[in-house]
């Protein structure tokens, strides 16, 4: 059990997503970097899907009310625990009464903390993320606020005492910076051949930036306008995270875990699922750069960030016994 003494800037509950209710009109939400809530849960001997805090931009602070086992991960926010600094994919035990703060982000966008036994929040549809445009999910279906308690089950409390983490040098792919440049791979859409070979060229060479302007919902990408050879008027359809739009403007918008679940405008392609949590690493206003590849490379990439998580899983067992 813990109590929020700062929420930071709409910090909430999130697992890995609703999914299957796309049909009517309830998106995915969850954690925008899947691997960092992932990888947070491995580490505490957790389902890789139990909900934890996601805070953007750090600023999140709290204090244990019992004892309790937490894992910090994802972006660098000069986390401390009592004062005492903190690294980040690092797990440890809290005493009743210790302050765990986060400063504001030096690198990357949002940071994680899982708990022994994952936060017990209601399931709403299969998930305990938090739908905050519908209000539902998560604590309360709002972001956190000051006062807040969140609970873990009974059955889960940790009397362990644990003290470890992940070297940068071990596993490199999880120090993510996001303020120099993010490429993201991408598979083309439909509309793709709307624009000429030069159009199409221009989408991959751009180092397109990252709006202020972009949250859980969407990033907007400023860089030159996108003139497809025929403008189309589309039906509403159904999209996903991670979809490039082209809306009027001819600048491009990538669809994020709380976008609507239908849109009208032409797509680009879709950024291949494993690389959605980079773009949630990713600082506004950095630089972006897209790369074609197939479905099956999409899937050939997802295998091998699973094969990450595993490896990761097995390679702390005998720390998780304590």
């Amino acid at each position: 059990m813990i109590r929020i003494l700062t929420p930071g800037i709409g910090a909430t509950v999130q697992d890995l997503g609703r999914r299957g209710y796309a049909n009517i009109g309830i998106g995915c939400s969850g954690a925008m970097d899947r691997r960092a809530l992932r990888v947070a849960n491995v580490l505490l001997g957790n389902a890789d899907g139990a909900a934890g805090i996601e805070a953007t931009l750090g600023g999140l602070s709290f204090e244990a009310l019992e004892p309790v086992t937490i894992a910090l991960a994802g972006a660098d926010t000069g986390a401390t625990l009592d004062g005492r600094p903190l690294p980040r994919w690092w797990v440890c035990s809290l005493l009743p009464g210790q302050v765990l703060r986060m400063g504001h982000s030096r690198t990357g966008m949002r940071g994680y903390i899982a708990i022994a036994g994952g936060f017990e929040v209601p399931e709403v549809l299969g998930s305990r993320a938090t739908d905050v445009k519908g209000g539902f999910g998560g604590h309360d279906g709002r972001a956190l606020d000051t006062g807040d308690i969140l609970t873990t089950a009974a059955a889960a409390r940790d009397p362990r005492n644990l003290n470890f983490g992940l070297s940068p040098r071990a596993w490199p792919d999880l120090w993510v910076d996001g303020s120099g440049e993010t490429e993201l791979r991408f598979v083309p859409a439909k509309e793709w051949t709307d624009y000429t070979q030069e159009t199409r060229a221009l989408f991959c060479t751009t180092g397109w930036t990252i709006e202020p302007a972009s949250n859980r919902i969407g990033y907007r990408l400023d860089g030159p306008e996108m003139v497809p050879t025929v403008r189309r008027e589309l039906l509403s359809h159904g999209i996903l995270p991670g979809t490039i739009q082209l809306p009027p403007s001819g600048r491009p918008v990538i669809q994020m875990l709380d976008a609507n679940t239908v849109g009208g405008y032409p797509k680009l392609g879709v950024v291949i699922d494993a690389d959605l949590p980079r773009l949630a690493q990713a600082t506004l206003g950095s630089t972006l750069r897209f790369r074609e590849v197939s479905a099956a490379d999409a899937r050939a990439v997802r295998r091998r960030e699973d094969d990450l998580v595993s490896a990761i899983r097995r390679a702390t067992s005998h720390q998780r016994k304590g």
